[in-house]
């Protein structure tokens, strides 16, 4: 809790006025903790950021989120929630002269008892001799520095500056956070648009609520638009078209828990075993351009990796996977990019669905057959009486083997002979196939009483 003030005092006292003419977003900017939405990982009852501000130690930080996700505001609540001066800074706009002036001025508050918290936009722009500037004012606590990115701070930061700030990261609001703020926009006659005379369509809210892509201003401002439309009409209502016209997007059929959604993805997948990639290419658009969680579609992509492609091709997968983790790192939206492009490999890629099918095979047998015996020779034997047993005696290390194989049977002897990877001919399962059944041949000799053929 900050020195000398109570709980509700700290987190309830009002902002200073926003003009009446400020953009809905501005108007509509959280002034206080609770009002923020979306970010409880951060900021949520019990959080050690929030902790932190309770206890009026905030230490040095940055803020890492997509636009839209709450960094300015947050930076503003924590100078106002411990009583500091706030001082915004833009990386872009500024210069090493106008942050040596701040500093200076921050230890003429410092001596005077007041703090400065130095809001820092983009600062990723920073070059590292602007960003080493900061350095000793951050460490003798002539400012507390609160940085904002949408970089990744691990790249975009120096080791120097990351080693004395904290890093928060801040999450795209998810629909239902950006519904809950259009809806409060809404019903707010104070800062909101509760006494312009409008009304919304539920339809009309979720739809602006999807296609802001997780950003909260995008969100406000698309409503503003769209209320000014309608409160130009006798109705004075917000419907679909104004939602679609003033976020410059057409609303999508798709229900993420419905028909939709389902149907959808089976079309995706099914097109991509198919071998075409322009529909695939297209299903996925349709999910992801209404609002679908990339990290879906990427999932479905790394199953199908193995099961539809699987041998055939086996680097498959780890495209599938490295898209995945280069989504993670760009984000939206130009983690499109890779997630294009492994659609377009996985769905051109040879096809088998083998490793499915052995494993099926394998599992029934388990299923129908129960724990069978495991043979002594492929035992573990750790102990002198377990080698007494017979553990582990007569295996044969097939790395001192001519061609590191040996021709002996592996499988419980209920199920010798059993085969459950049936390699497809398609393409390079095609070389697996020629190599495992050679090998097995080998095997099948060497059970008969027979020389096994050499390799």
């Amino acid at each position: 809790m900050a020195r000398g003030k109570d709980q509700q005092e700290l987190f309830g006292a009002k902002e200073p006025e926003v003009p009446d003419d400020a953009p809905l977003a501005e108007r509509m900017r959280p002034r206080t903790l609770d009002e923020v939405v979306g970010q409880e990982k951060v900021v949520g009852e019990g959080r050690l950021l929030r902790r932190a501000i309770e206890r009026d130690e905030v230490p040095s930080m940055i803020l890492w989120g997509p636009p839209g996700s709450g960094k300015t505001t947050l930076a503003r609540l924590i100078a106002r929630a411990t009583s500091s001066e706030f001082v915004p800074f833009s990386a872009v706009l500024g210069g090493v002269a106008d942050v040596r002036r701040i500093l200076a001025e921050a230890r003429k508050a410092r001596a005077a008892g007041r703090r400065t918290i130095l809001f820092v936009d983009e600062i990723h722009r920073f070059n590292k001799a602007q960003q080493d500037a900061f350095l000793p004012h951050v460490e003798s606590g002539d400012v507390t520095l609160i940085g904002a990115t949408t970089e990744n701070p691990s790249f975009a930061l120096n080791a120097a500056l990351l080693s004395r700030a904290r890093v928060y990261v801040l999450e795209p609001l998810g629909e239902d956070a950006l519904l809950e703020l259009l809806e409060r926009a809404m019903a707010d006659e104070e800062r909101g648009l509760g006494r312009a005379g409008v009304e919304a369509d539920p339809d009309a809210l979720r739809h602006l609520a999807q296609a802001s892509a997780g950003d909260a201003r995008r969100a406000l401002s698309a409503l503003e638009v769209a209320a000014a439309s309608a409160a130009a009409r006798p109705d004075g209502r917000i419907g679909l078209a104004d939602a679609e016209e003033a976020i410059a997007r057409r609303a999508l059929l798709y229900d993420k828990a419905g028909e939709q959604h389902y149907d959808l993805v089976s079309a995706f997948i099914k097109s991509m075993r198919g071998s075409d990639p322009d529909a695939a290419l297209h299903y996925a658009a349709r999910m992801l351009e209404a609002g679908e969680d990339p990290r879906f579609v990427l999932r479905r992509m790394v199953i199908f990796a193995a099961e539809d492609v699987g041998l055939a091709d086996p680097r498959a997968l780890t495209v599938a996977l490295d898209a995945h983790r280069a989504f993670e790192f760009v984000g939206w939206p130009e983690g499109y990019l890779p997630i294009s492009m492994a659609i377009c490999y996985l769905a051109a890629a040879p096809k088998s669905n083998s490793a499915l099918l052995a494993y099926q095979a394998a599992k029934a047998d388990v299923m129908a057959k129960g724990p069978l015996e495991i043979p002594l020779e492929l035992r573990n034997a750790p102990t002198r009486l377990m080698k007494d047993l017979g553990y582990g005696g007569g295996y044969r290390y097939p790395h001192d083997e001519p061609g590191h194989h040996v021709a002996q049977d592996y499988l419980p002897k209920a199920l010798v002979g059993r085969v459950y990877y049936q390699p497809s001919d398609q393409g390079w399962e095609r070389q697996i196939g020629e190599r495992i059944r050679g090998l097995r041949a080998r095997v099948a000799a060497a059970r008969k009483g027979r020389k096994p053929p050499q390799r």
